[in-house]
């Protein structure tokens, strides 16, 4: 059945409306100050900046999706959405496909190969869910009609324009998460300019396309974060005596503030050899079949800086450690 002309007029004009509509004062007005805080603060050309956020679109989507992160499920429920044996079969086969990239990143930076490939893995599927948000909009949206952490967003809104400046990225182009993270290892733009890294030599940072590039970056962070080579992580544990007098952490991450010998001495007992001496912390997490505890270290916390929650850090954990598995028995 044909459309009249006039029809199709009338529902865009609508559509066209209704999005006016849809944009809160607040977006509009932040737009307005964001192009002046660029252009005195960083140079930028006034008339160019200006015409790129006229293209910028308030998305509601998007604040839709903030308020229901994936963290705040239980644990059991989140662990469910990445531990699967396609995610597991598909870390298996970039592994395999980039296993000398990884033993190079691994030398470089001290980060095992199958934590750097969870990551990746959690993060996008290994570059099969790069997103479908603007980077633009998803960035504008936040910054400026999304008052609880506006501040932060309208600041990666500078950092990725002055991306885009630096790796000729497009900025009316550019896809990624509802909360602007961009490439397969999901960097917000102020950590893709800060910790990103060249690893493949051509003279860009590419964490769209350049697994190279994807893999050294995510190293790096790592390592920048106080990554500690041969360390260990995290090991299940047990409370002999009922709850300790530590503190006890839940889904937010928990520096390492007391000792392994101190945790032990409390009544926990830890499935694993671990140094008596190194620095750990205490945390509970909902399991399917009730509490569940596990001794947290150093390099367990480093992960929790690449995403502020501990059930992502035990997900990136236990996730190295089925992919490895399946690998070694391949």
């Amino acid at each position: 059945m044909r459309i009249p002309t006039l029809t199709l007029l009338l529902m865009s004009l609508l559509l066209t409306v209704t999005t006016v509509l849809a944009e809160p004062t607040a977006y509009a007005a932040g737009r307005r100050a964001f192009i002046d805080h660029m252009v005195a603060a960083h140079g930028l050309d006034r008339a160019e900046v200006t015409a790129l956020m006229a293209d910028a679109r308030f998305e509601q989507r998007i604040i839709d999706a903030m308020n229901r992160p994936f963290e705040a499920r239980p644990w059991h429920a989140y662990r469910s959405l990445f531990l699967t044996d396609e995610r597991i079969a598909g870390g298996v086969a970039f592994w395999n496909e980039n296993a000398d990239l990884l033993r190079r990143a691994e030398a470089a930076y001290g980060v095992p190969a199958g934590i750097i490939v969870a990551i990746i893995g959690i993060e996008t599927n290994y570059g099969g869910r790069l997103g479908d948000y603007r980077a633009l909009d998803a960035l504008s949206t936040l910054g400026f009609a999304y008052p609880r952490r506006a501040d932060f967003f309208r600041r990666e809104l500078g950092e990725f324009l002055l991306l885009a400046r630096e790796e000729q990225v497009d900025p009316r182009t550019a896809l990624g998460s509802y909360a602007g993270a961009l490439g397969k290892p999901q960097f917000i733009p102020s950590s893709y300019r800060a910790y990103a890294v060249d690893f493949d030599g051509d003279g860009r940072r590419d964490l769209w396309d350049s697994n190279a590039d994807v893999i050294g970056s995510v190293g790096n962070y790592l390592a920048q974060h106080r990554w500690r080579r041969g360390a260990p992580i995290a090991a299940p544990a047990h409370l002999s005596r009922g709850r300790p007098g530590v503190e006890i952490g839940g889904g937010r991450p928990l520096r390492p503030n007391t000792s392994v010998a101190a945790l032990r001495a409390a009544g926990v007992d830890v499935a694993a050899e671990l140094p008596g001496s190194a620095t750990a912390a205490l945390i509970e997490l909902a399991g399917a079949d009730g509490p569940e505890y596990w001794v947290t270290l150093d390099n367990f916390y480093a992960i929790t800086r690449y995403n502020h929650s501990n059930l992502y850090a035990l997900a990136v954990l236990q996730l190295s450690q089925a992919i490895g598995t399946q690998r070694s028995g391949d």
